[in-house]
């Protein structure tokens, strides 16, 4: 982890944004990007005017950080990720973990969009994340370590914060949009799964499987952060289905909008009561 890569990024966004108190991160993945547009915008920046961070390389990651208000309350909303595939480091993944922890923030949620593996859940349902399993054979606490993110073998038992996912039930009930829970599994991309890692996967006690989420999900939680992960189900997996595209991900995700973003809004409500 470059971490002198990191403190040169979340400088520069303090230098922008110098008064900046997020109590929430949240990072809005694949298609989630309207979302931000549902809250106040105080002060934005594209990754691209970040020192070592760069522009997401793939469709409906538009690649900007924005300091939104809702009502009193700040919160800060990475607009679209930078993915492991992408080949670029560490530094642009664990970005939006160390500047939130940097700027005071105290939670984080991280959403995705991802491929069905329980055939309950169908395309369109929102799935708050309860564990995780790291297929992506690659850990980003791995090498020198910093006291930024703890200790050097952090407990990873209760990774997904259970007051978190209350919330997110809460903020899913009021505003009318069921909620389903499981477990996300994450590959490493930017290929789909097999039919036949599917079913491992299923095997493994997966619901859901995608390409994000994990190593923030580790970064965070180790870094002190309380972690909440919410996937959209855009599509079955492989050998479920039918052939699968990017162009679909996207296209579920935007159908889905609408209730995304009532639960997000009614999320930050929760957390402000």
């Amino acid at each position: 982890m470059n971490m002198d890569a990191l403190e040169t990024a979340s400088a520069r966004v303090r230098q922008a944004m110098p008064n900046a108190r997020p109590r929430l991160a949240v990072v809005l993945g694949s298609g989630w990007g309207e979302v931000a547009d549902s809250f106040q915008r105080l002060r934005s920046l594209d990754y691209s005017s970040i020192p070592e961070i760069g522009v997401p390389q793939v469709p409906g990651h538009a690649g900007r950080v924005t300091l939104c208000a809702h009502g009193e309350t700040h919160l800060l909303i990475f607009v679209g990720r930078r993915h492991w595939y992408e080949a670029a480091g560490w530094a642009p993944i664990a970005f939006p973990v160390h500047l939130a922890r940097t700027l005071g923030a105290t939670s984080i949620l991280l959403t995705n969009s991802a491929g069905g593996i329980n055939p309950a859940l169908r395309a369109g349902t929102l799935m708050a994340i309860e564990d995780h399993i790291n297929m992506m054979g690659v850990n980003p606490l791995a090498g020198p370590r910093s006291s930024f993110w703890g200790p050097r073998f952090p407990d990873m038992s209760q990774v997904y914060d259970a007051g978190l996912r209350a919330a997110l039930d809460a903020a899913a009930g009021r505003a009318g949009v069921e909620l389903s829970r499981g477990v996300y599994l994450a590959v490493t991309g930017p290929s789909y799964e097999t039919p036949a890692e599917i079913r491992a996967f299923r095997s493994l006690g997966a619901d859901a499987v995608g390409m994000s989420t994990v190593p923030e999900a580790i970064l965070a939680h180790a870094a002190g952060l309380r972690v909440a992960g919410l996937s959209c189900i855009t599509n079955m997996a492989a050998g479920l289905a039918t052939p699968l595209s990017h162009e679909e991900v996207l296209a579920s995700a935007k159908a889905a909008i609408p209730g995304m973003t009532r639960v997000i809004r009614e999320f930050v409500e929760e957390l402000r009561s």
